[in-house]
């Protein structure tokens, strides 16, 4: 499949008092947009959320990690296939990966930075020297790295890519061969409306104390904000199949990045603040031209006189009904799921009206499913 094939995810989620993502001063991340400040949770932050749920539906061997102790994870591997001893299994496991031309870091066994891998590919390498383990860990240090050179090390980082680094992509400077470019894009989620940062002073006791103390344990300050926030992230299909090299995983990478982007959370003071929601609004849009954020739609920001979840799903559909007039780009597949189910006839008729009939959101991601299958065997 050549054609291109973008899918757009536009979700609204609304978040109580909360601390998802801090900044360098410890509070929550803003941006200015549309001359207001806004509540803002950073791409990265809602990417590894979104990671870190893939874990929930693939075994753990299928996904990836991010790390600069590889050489400790396949020195692990090794000496777990092998039966050598760790010491041996460090040995190999370091001119393997100096074969590659990785750079070490300034710690003993570390790579300079971090490397996104998947499990299976190191587990490709393991297999490289799993019968000649013994052999190479009775060679000296320089024969040993002559011993390993011709071995196509580099190459089981080229392929077999899990979801989440075809997906995501994976950047090393240095060695332009162990690039894989990123199928998705995912943007800063940013509050529909105006947000002010407010601050929860707390106090602890100290249950020793005695009748005679008075006055708290511990003192402090958390930084907070309450927000409901536009999110979007676009998958380009075309690139996520030749990361893959399957149509049929790249379909199934779709399915589960919107689902788990769908259903994530960054963690920040998850325990002060308890903040996990799910989606007021999940929209998928299928086009065969280019990625479209609809965050325009919130350049003046919404007003809290009419109730803010609401208002902010009106004008996405709105933004995205003149978007596709205007512009005359109907979209290939357009599918949505929203819980606006019980009053606000207005909301559910505009949405209705651009995005279509309400869906729940397994429904919707088989309907999604259904429409990226058809098209990739049109192709």
């Amino acid at each position: 499949m050549t054609d291109r094939l973008y899918i757009d995810v536009h979700i609204l989620q609304t978040v109580p008092p909360a601390n998802l993502n801090r900044d360098d001063n410890g509070n929550p991340k803003e941006a200015y947009f549309g001359g207001k400040r806004r509540s803002r949770v950073s791409s990265q932050a809602w990417k590894r959320a979104t990671r870190i749920h893939f874990a929930e539906s693939r075994d753990r061997q299928d996904l990836a990690t991010r790390t600069k102790r590889i050489a400790s994870q396949l020195a692990k591997g090794i000496a777990e296939r092998t039966g050598i001893e760790a010491e041996a299994a460090q040995r190999i496991a370091g001119a393997l990966i100096k074969s590659t031309g990785i750079s070490a870091g300034k710690k003993e066994g570390d790579t300079a930075y971090l490397l996104f891998y998947g499990r299976r590919q190191l587990d490709g390498i393991v297999d490289l020297v799993a019968d000649t383990a013994a052999d190479l860990a009775a060679l000296d240090a320089k024969a040993l790295e002559e011993a390993v050179k011709a071995l196509p090390v580099k190459e089981q980082l080229q392929s077999g890519h899990p979801a989440d680094v075809a997906l995501f992509g994976r950047m090393v400077a240095d060695i332009p061969g162990l690039n894989v470019d990123a199928a998705t894009q995912v943007a800063h989620a940013i509050s529909t409306h105006a947000a002010e940062l407010e601050f929860d002073y707390y106090t602890a006791v100290d249950d020793e104390n005695t009748a005679e103390e008075t006055g708290a344990g511990m003192i402090g300050t958390i930084g907070f904000n309450s927000a409901t926030l536009y999110r979007y992230a676009t998958v380009g299909l075309h690139q996520l199949r030749g990361n893959l090299g399957d149509d049929k995983a790249a379909v199934d990478a779709v399915d589960l990045f919107v689902d788990s982007f769908a259903r994530s959370m960054p963690t920040g003071y998850g325990n002060s603040f308890a903040h996990r929601t799910r989606p007021s609004l999940v929209a998928v849009v299928v086009r065969a031209d280019q990625p479209v954020n609809l965050v325009s739609a919130y350049e003046n920001p919404v007003p809290a006189s009419r109730g803010i979840v609401a208002e902010s799903a009106r004008r996405l559909a709105g933004e995205f009904a003149t978007a596709t007039e205007q512009w005359g780009d109907t979209p290939l597949y357009v599918g949505i799921c929203h819980t606006f189910t019980e009053g606000g006839d207005e909301t559910r008729e505009e949405l209705t009206k651009a995005f279509g009939a309400n869906r729940t959101f397994p429904e919707l991601r088989e309907g999604l499913r259904t429409a990226l299958t058809e098209r990739v065997n049109d192709n």
